[in-house]
């Protein structure tokens, strides 16, 4: 399937957007979940790094571009419903904004939320404004 037929295929939401899961391509880990366009969905396809669309900032961003922790792309998914992608990388640093490997460091406990997993970067250090 070539790039541009997949592009087409893909079923966007009415904002024209399709949920993209990050997995560690290594270890299964899921680290993440952004959104992407269609243009966001070729920029990854066509680089070597996960491009994303900012919903709050109306923008196209990089993973990595900020805080050096980029996501090199070893391989995209897609679901059986053609409307969420899987896409496998080899995550350099953080994939979390505040600073953990997982955006999924917290887990639901009968007592609340718990923390699972150890900061590996302070966020305020690499997110210098």
């Amino acid at each position: 399937m070539s790039e541009l037929s997949l592009l087409s295929q893909l079923k966007y939401d009415a904002d024209g957007l399709i949920p993209a899961i990050i997995q560690d391509a290594e270890n299964g880990e899921v680290l993440m979940m952004g959104w992407m366009d269609r243009e966001a969905v070729q920029r990854t396809l066509s680089g070597e790094k996960v491009c994303f669309w900012s919903r709050s900032r109306k923008k196209y961003w990089v993973k990595g571009e900020t805080s050096g922790h980029y996501q090199l792309v070893k391989g995209v998914y897609v679901d059986c419903d053609m409307d969420v992608l899987l896409i496998k990388v080899s995550q350099v640093g953080a994939a979390c904004h505040a600073g953990y490997r997982s955006c999924f460091f917290r887990e639901v406990t009968p007592g609340g939320l718990a923390v699972i997993a150890e900061q590996i970067v302070d966020p305020d250090e690499v997110y210098k404004k």
